[in-house]
C-alpha cells in the first residue's frame, strides 16, 4: 500500500508542489483575510456589515460584465498561447471602457430597487466600482499569471491586495467614525492601490498589438462566457441580496458574517480547483474516469468540511479571537458544517463545465440552481427568520442544490464524451 503510495506521490510531485505553493498563498490569504474580517466586521455595526456584505456582492455579479467578457479567454491565452497577450490585452481594455456605462446603469437601477433608503448612493456606488473596476483588474492579472503557471506570483499579489484591504480595515477602524459612508471611501481606495500593484508589478511585459478582426470573432463566445459568469455568480451571491430584502438588514448582518466565514474556510478548496481544472484542459479525458471523479469529490468535500471544522473548534476555544460581533455568531458554525462541502462541490461542478467549453450548458445549469436557491431561501427566510432553524435548514438547501448540480451535470458529460475524446486527441 505505501509502495503504491510512494508510487503516486512520484508521478504527481509536480502537481502536488504546484498545489503547495497555491495552498501557501491561500494560508497567507487567510490569515490576512481574518485580520481584515476581524476589523470591518467589529467596527461597521452587524446592519450595516450586511448591506456592505450585499453591495459588493452586487459589485462581484456587475464584475462579470467588465469588458462584456472579454476577459474570460485571457485564461486560455495565458495558458496555451501566451504569445497571444500582447494582441488580447488591448481588447481587454478597450472593452473594459466600453461596458462602463451599461454597469453604471445597471448598478444604479439595483440600489433604486433595493438599496434606497438603506444606505447612501455614493457608498454603495463606492463598493461596487470597488469590485467591479480595481479588484476585477486585479483578478484578472492574477488569472493571467496561474495561466502562465506562475502560481506564487498570483498568490502573492492576491496577498498583497488583501493586506490592502486589511490595511484600510484598520485604518477605517481607528480613524474614521464607523460608518458605512466612510468604509466606502476606504474600501475603494485600498482595491485602486492593488489593481495600481497588479497592473505596474505584476502584469506580464507584452508589446501591445491592435486586431479588431480577432476581437470580433472572439467577442461572440465572450459573451456567452459572461453570460454564464453573471448567472453563475448572480445564483452564487444572490443570497446576500435576498437576506437583505426578506429580513432586512440585521438579518442580512448575521448572514453575511457567518457566511464570510464559510467563504474564507473554502481558500485552499479553491487552489484545488485549478490544479484539477488545468488537468482537464490539458486532457479533457480525465473526467471521463469514474475514478478521478470521486477523488477530485471526495478531496474537495473533505477539505472543505475540515476547514469548516477547524474553524468552529478554533473559535469554541479562543471565543472571543474574531470579536464581539463575530464571537456572537461563531457558535453557529457547526449548525452549518456542510453548508461548505455542498457550495465547493457545487462551484465545482461549474468549473468542470468551464474546463470543456460546455459553456450553454453552465449558463443553464447555473440558471436552474439559481432559480432553486431563490425559491429555497426566500421560503427558509419566511418560515425561519425568527428563530435557529434557519441556519439548519442551509445545510438542507445546500445539499438539495448540490444534488441538483451532480444531477444536471455529470450526465450532460456523459452525453458529449465523444466530443471529450476527439478534443483530448487534438
Amino acid at each position: 500500500m505505501f509502495g503504491s503510495l510512494n508510487i503516486l506521490v512520484r508521478q504527481n510531485i509536480g502537481r502536488i508542489q504546484d498545489y503547495a505553493t497555491l495552498v501557501g498563498g491561500s494560508v497567507g490569504r487567510l490569515v490576512i483575510s481574518l485580520g481584515y474580517f476581524i476589523a470591518i466586521a467589529n467596527t461597521l455595526a452587524v446592519d450595516d456589515f450586511g448591506l456592505f456584505a450585499t453591495a459588493s456582492a452586487t459589485g462581484i455579479i456587475l464584475s462579470r460584465l467588465v469588458a462584456f467578457g472579454f476577459a474570460s479567454p485571457m485564461y486560455r491565452i495565458a495558458t496555451s498561447k501566451k504569445r497571444l497577450l500582447g494582441v488580447y490585452t488591448p481588447g481587454l481594455i478597450v472593452g473594459g471602457i466600453l461596458s462602463l456605462p451599461v454597469i453604471s446603469l445597471v448598478a444604479y437601477l439595483v440600489y433604486l430597487l433595493i438599496f434606497n433608503g438603506e444606505m447612501p448612493l455614493l457608498a454603495f456606488l463606492c463598493i461596487v466600482f470597488a469590485e467591479v473596476v480595481f479588484w476585477r483588474t486585479m483578478e484578472i492579472t492574477t488569472i493571467i499569471l496561474n495561466g502562465l503557471y506562475r502560481f506564487a506570483a498570483g498568490s502573492i499579489l492576491v496577498i498583497i491586495a488583501t493586506i490592502m484591504k486589511m490595511l484600510a480595515a484598520i485604518a477605517f477602524a481607528y480613524f474614521s467614525d464607523a460608518s458605512i459612508e466612510q468604509w466606502g471611501i476606504y474600501y475603494i481606495l485600498a482595491n485602486a492601490s492593488s489593481a495600481l500593484i497588479a497592473l505596474v508589478f505584476y502584469y506580464p511585459r507584452v508589446k501591445l498589438r491592435w486586431c479588431v478582426k480577432l476581437y470580433l470573432a472572439r467577442w461572440v463566445d465572450s459573451l456567452a462566457v459572461a453570460a454564464a459568469e453573471i448567472v453563475y455568480y448572480a445564483q452564487a451571491e444572490l443570497d446576500k441580496i435576498l437576506v437583505l430584502a426578506i429580513g432586512g438588514p440585521q438579518v442580512a448582518g448575521v448572514y453575511a458574517i457567518l457566511m464570510r466565514l464559510v467563504d474564507i474556510t473554502a481558500l485552499p478548496v479553491r487552489s484545488l480547483f485549478m490544479l484539477i481544472i488545468q488537468q482537464i484542459m490539458r486532457s479533457k479525458a480525465t473526467i471521463q474516469s469514474l475514478k478521478y471523479r470521486v477523488i477530485f469529490e471526495t478531496a474537495i468535500a473533505f477539505i472543505s468540511f475540515s476547514g469548516i471544522m477547524a474553524l468552529a473548534v478554533f473559535t469554541w476555544i479562543f471565543p472571543n479571537v474574531l470579536g464581539s460581533n463575530v464571537a456572537e455568531i461563531s457558535p453557529y458554525l457547526v449548525l452549518v458544517a456542510f453548508v461548505p462541502v455542498f457550495r465547493n462541490l457545487t462551484e465545482y461542478h461549474s468549473e468542470l463545465l468551464y474546463a470543456v467549453n460546455r459553456t450553454l450548458l453552465r449558463t443553464t445549469n447555473a440558471a436552474i440552481i439559481g432559480f432553486m436557491k431563490a425559491c429555497f431561501l426566500s421560503w427558509i427566510f419566511v418560515m425561519f427568520a425568527s428563530d435557529e432553524r434557519w441556519f439548519i435548514m442551509l445545510n438542507v438547501m445546500f445539499g438539495l442544490l448540490y444534488l441538483a448540480s451532480l444531477l444536471l451535470t455529470y450526465p450532460a458529460m456523459r452525453r458529449v464524451a465523444p466530443l471529450l475524446s476527439k478534443n483530448s486527441n487534438d
